[in-house]
């Protein structure tokens, strides 16, 4: 069959073009978009009385043959059709007729192709915040088990403050909370259709764009064809809001690479999601947060390659929008394998309670404490609270100690105004119990978390 623009060329177009120029190795991923963007449409042109009550039912008939085939595995994807837009008009030809040439009335392949990756990406919004939704729910479970599992909370990389586990956990919860917000802000903005602008300008045909919106699930129809058949926005933010999500996964797999290294041993990773080293017999790779690591950095660079295509294009559309497709369908099943795969990562993760509360024993990390009892207790300035720990810490490091193991004489040696019911505050569950500002980590702030966030997952649409 000829191609269904050639009426204006002489020539055949070329092989090599034709390779190419093709998108139908990769946008058959939307052919569900696409077939069901059709009925909308033939449906719609039947309303207005541009097709005949015959013609639809051919098309829903055909149209429906057509998934048949393609979910079988029968339907032939030909490089020659170049798009799978013109692949199923072409079948869809081929089984009912002329009825099948008048489906294309009042719409154009920029307005379809707008339609059938809209949809697609808003579908894939959802599914995503679904997986979201799956992962925090994991986290907010072993946040749940570890409100009184200290470990170190770090600034620089350097012991800071005693934190609890589950607290440490619950920040990830925080950020994926927000990754949520902008998914579903996403989905919301977009959630316009496209359908029935046609090439650019619309279409003189007395069609009800309202009526096909509606069918397919859209709030509204877009408001200027001229932007709507170039426009990617949609597009541009899946991809942005994937690479923030990565971005959070990453800096968590970082921490559990930590975690779980012979300097930290705070966790172990489950054998099923761990490998081993082909030459050293001992070794057990956190492979899983690594592969989650390095492909936040491809992500990037999808969301990076399409800003690039759409920085310089004129109005309206344009063939280097081609380009959109592949990197947020790349994105898209990166993000999905990398949510399934983190959250059985962590619920399989041994976590080595003894080893996070020695760690606690490094570091000074009640030393914050010992300035604050300075201040309320002694009234101390601040400033000279400072200072006179700086003191206390440099004298545990001479003994060896940490400055939660510290002897009241000791202390008191240093300055006389400190008191001899000092040690108790020093003491290293103490100090996380004390931080009951809200958004802390003490246990009872902790758990006002843990049920926040269980509400939050249990009342999200």
């Amino acid at each position: 069959m000829e191609k269904m623009w050639s009426g204006r060329f002489s020539q055949d177009a070329s092989s090599l073009l034709e390779r190419f120029n093709a998108s139908i190795m990769f946008d058959q991923k939307l052919y569900r978009e696409d077939i069901e963007g059709s009925i909308a449409h033939a449906q719609m042109l039947k309303h207005q009385g541009i097709l005949n009550p015959e013609e639809l039912v051919a098309i829903e008939s055909g149209m429906a043959q057509v998934l048949k085939e393609i979910e079988s595995g029968e339907f032939e994807w030909r490089i020659g059709d170049e798009d799978l837009h013109m692949a199923i008009e072409k079948r869809l030809t081929a089984l009912i007729g002329d009825a099948g040439k008048k489906l294309h009335t009042a719409r154009s392949r920029n307005d379809q192709v707008a339609l059938d990756f809209r949809r697609y990406v808003l579908r894939k919004n959802g599914e995503i915040v679904d997986l979201i939704k799956s992962l925090m729910s994991a986290i907010v479970d072993i946040a749940r088990n570890h409100t009184q599992t200290l470990i170190p909370g770090m600034t620089h990389l350097q012991h800071a403050q005693p934190i609890n586990f589950g607290f440490h956990l619950l920040a990830y919860a925080a950020m994926f909370k927000r990754d949520i917000e902008r998914f579903e802000s996403s989905a919301e903005r977009n959630n316009i259709s496209p359908i029935g602008c046609a090439a650019l300008a619309g279409t003189p045909h007395n069609i009800d764009r309202a009526m096909t919106a509606k069918t397919l699930g859209f709030e509204s129809i877009s408001i200027n064809c001229l932007d709507t058949v170039s426009d990617r926005d949609f597009a541009l933010e899946i991809l942005f809001n994937i690479s923030t999500l990565m971005m959070h996964i990453s800096r968590l797999s970082e921490e559990i690479i930590l975690w779980s290294s012979y300097e930290f041993r705070f966790v172990e990773l489950s054998d099923a999601y761990s490998t081993g080293s082909s030459i050293m017999p001992q070794k057990k790779n956190p492979d899983v947060p690594e592969l989650l690591r390095g492909k936040t950095g491809r992500v990037f660079g999808n969301l990076v390659g399409l800003l690039t295509v759409m920085k310089g294009l004129p109005l309206a559309y344009n063939k280097d929008t081609q380009e959109d497709k592949e990197g947020v369908f790349d994105s898209v099943e990166t993000a999905e394998i990398s949510l399934e795969i983190l959250r059985e990562a962590l619920k399989t993760m041994t976590v080595k309670k003894e080893n996070m509360a020695r760690a606690c024993k490094l570091g000074h990390l009640s030393a914050t404490d010992l300035a604050d009892y300075l201040v309320e207790h002694c009234h101390v300035p601040f400033r000279e609270a400072h200072h006179i720990t700086g003191r206390a810490v440099a004298r545990a490091e001479a003994l060896g100690i940490d400055l939660s193991e510290i002897a009241y004489s000791e202390l008191h040696a240093i300055d006389e105004r400190i008191k001899e019911d000092v040690c108790r505050f020093l003491a290293i569950e103490h100090s996380m119990n004390a931080r009951t500002s809200a958004g802390g980590t003490a246990e009872v702030r902790t758990l006002e978390q843990i049920i926040y966030f269980d509400h939050y997952l249990k009342d999200i649409k």
